[in-house]
């Protein structure tokens, strides 16, 4: 099976961890789709809350780690509010990590 862009975005974006929580964006249900058209990958994700301390930090590393891809000329991140993040979006993985059941 050849692996899409998507694909390969979503493992690159693994290595993005929020600090506070220590699990990745992508187990944290943060990334709701990746995209690329002419170079320009676009990041359609969510915070876990509205004004979000660490969103210009998650925006840089995202930025930086997807940058790195080489069909990737620039980065634009769509930030969106719905659907709303809730713990429902947590990967089973990082439910166990967090002490979720």
């Amino acid at each position: 099976m050849d692996e899409t862009f998507k694909d390969r975005a979503l493992e690159a974006l693994e290595q993005v961890i929020d600090p506070e929580l220590g699990v990745d964006v992508v187990d944290l249900g943060l990334i709701y789709d990746v995209a690329i058209d002419d170079g320009v990958c676009t990041v359609t994700m969510t915070l876990t809350i509205m004004g979000c301390p660490l969103s210009d930090m998650l925006s840089e590393d995202i930025d930086a780690t997807l940058a790195r891809l080489p069909e990737v000329d620039q980065v634009k991140i769509n930030l969106v509010w719905e659907p709303a993040w809730s713990v429902d979006n947590l990967s089973r993985q990082a439910k166990i990590m967090l002490g979720i059941h």
